[in-house]
């Protein structure tokens, strides 16, 4: 499913960097306690780079109780990478509790879709099984929000543990999925190993069936997805502060 709003429109190795606080915060709604932590999982430098930039983007946008740490983590590529590094992270006292997203870039499956379109999963699929979102609504509509006259994807997102093209990518979207990475299905299903928690993944589509790339950075589809991917963030720090206040 697609929603389009009105109106206008690398290393391998893990690494962490913090968003808007160095520690956690009260939140508005959870009584002045400390908000849980929001840990944003990507598998580049690059990504790491856009989702940094929006970090700091955040900061700015919310006010100072709005929402507890952001840390964004480099992974390292591929589902062996990404499921080590997570459960490392989790294992924090800091992180604890932690919501995760899994983010960055991903190639999409659905005929029409274009680099720069984003995929909200309300599943990711891999080796270990299938991992339902958590509230997947109230993310589109923040996304939405975060980068208006953009199109949302919103469906499953499969895992592969190398890069599909041609017939592989033709196989996978029939299977129902709307897109594929390497990382989101074990980012999510590691973060759920650890204990009960808010997961989400949102993508960006760098290649899609009718635009696939050589190289990331190497063309213009690349450029559009990183732009966005940088945009994306504050819609992450949306999601979890609803998800912190209390229920009438």
């Amino acid at each position: 499913m697609a929603a389009q709003p009105d109106g206008p429109g690398a290393g391998t190795g893990p690494s962490a960097g913090v968003g808007p606080s160095a520690r956690s915060r009260p939140s508005a709604g959870t009584g002045g306690r400390a908000a849980a932590p929001l840990l944003v999982a990507c598998a580049l430098g690059i990504e790491r780079i856009a989702l940094r930039s929006g970090a700091r983007g955040a900061e700015r946008s919310l006010p100072p109780a709005a929402a507890g740490r952001v840390t964004v983590l480099r992974t390292g590529m591929g589902p062996v990478s990404a499921r080590r590094a997570v459960i490392d992270a989790l294992a924090r006292e800091d992180l604890r509790g932690a919501a995760v997203v899994a983010s960055g870039f991903c190639a999409g499956l659905t005929p029409g879709m274009h680099p720069g379109d984003l995929v909200v999963a309300d599943e990711t699929r891999g080796p270990d099984g299938t991992t339902p979102c958590t509230a997947t609504a109230s993310l589109v509509e923040a996304v939405l929000r975060a980068v208006p006259g953009r199109t949302v994807h919103t469906g499953p997102l499969i895992g592969s543990d190398h890069v599909v093209r041609g017939q592989e990518r033709t196989a996978l979207g029939a299977s129902g999925a709307i897109a594929v990475d390497m990382e989101s299905a074990a980012t999510l299903h590691a973060a759920l190993d650890t204990g009960r928690r808010p997961v989400a993944a949102v993508r960006v589509v760098v290649d899609a069936p009718e635009h696939e790339l050589v190289r990331i950075g190497t063309v213009r589809g690349g450029i559009s997805a990183f732009r966005v991917l940088r945009a994306v963030l504050p819609a992450f720090s949306e999601w979890h502060r609803s998800l912190l206040l209390p229920r009438r």
